[in-house]
């Protein structure tokens, strides 16, 4: 299953590739590519409780980033 989220409020570009290096690492994503221009990120799983899977992202990128929104 493929989702896109919106990353709201991310102003750097070397966060946007902490935020992906770290969410590819997350048990249960098969891969994410974040693009910084558009604010969106796109994740592939095989899982099927995205919403516990959107959960650990969430706290994954505010780890990294604390003022970003992951908006579906």
């Amino acid at each position: 299953m493929k989702k896109t989220v919106r990353l709201l409020e991310l102003d750097c570009a070397h966060c946007a590739a902490e935020i992906e290096r770290a969410v590819r690492g997350i048990k249960g994503i098969d891969s994410a590519s974040v693009n910084f221009f558009a604010r969106r990120m796109t994740i592939d799983t095989s899982e099927s409780d995205f919403e516990r899977l959107f959960d650990t992202i969430v706290k994954t990128v505010h780890k990294i980033e604390p003022d970003v929104r992951v908006c579906l």
